[in-house]
């Protein structure tokens, strides 16, 4: 029995840990001129994102549903801390897969490295 429950925990944090490296949902972006969470101050210009937990440097692949453009972003910020959200985008990251008019838009990520 200690085996199975031990196994069983060993499971489900690799299906956690697999489940932080992928994920779908809302999308926004900005262009503020303060610093980011990682201490970098934040640069439109530069293809970077904020998400909730993955670690500071992981380029991650984000693809527009709508649309199908993708960009490979470096998170450096923490955030979206909006329901719903799962990354917040650099305007330059934004313009790359086509939702500076709009605002937000519906996307899915995974982690590349």
């Amino acid at each position: 029995m200690a085996v199975f429950v031990a196994l069983g925990a060993h499971l489900g944090s690799s299906t956690s840990s697999y489940a932080a490296s992928q994920g779908c949902g809302g999308a926004s972006w900005y262009a503020l001129g303060s610093r980011t969470a990682s201490g970098e101050k934040m640069n439109a210009a530069t293809l970077t994102a904020a998400h909730r937990n993955l670690a500071f440097g992981t380029k991650i692949h984000v693809i527009n549903k709508r649309n199908g453009k993708s960009v490979v972003v470096r998170v450096n910020d923490r955030g979206p801390f909006i329901r719903g959200r799962v990354l917040d985008l650099s305007k330059a990251a934004a313009r790359e897969i086509g939702m500076v008019s709009s605002g937000t838009a519906n996307v899915c990520y995974n982690v590349i490295g």
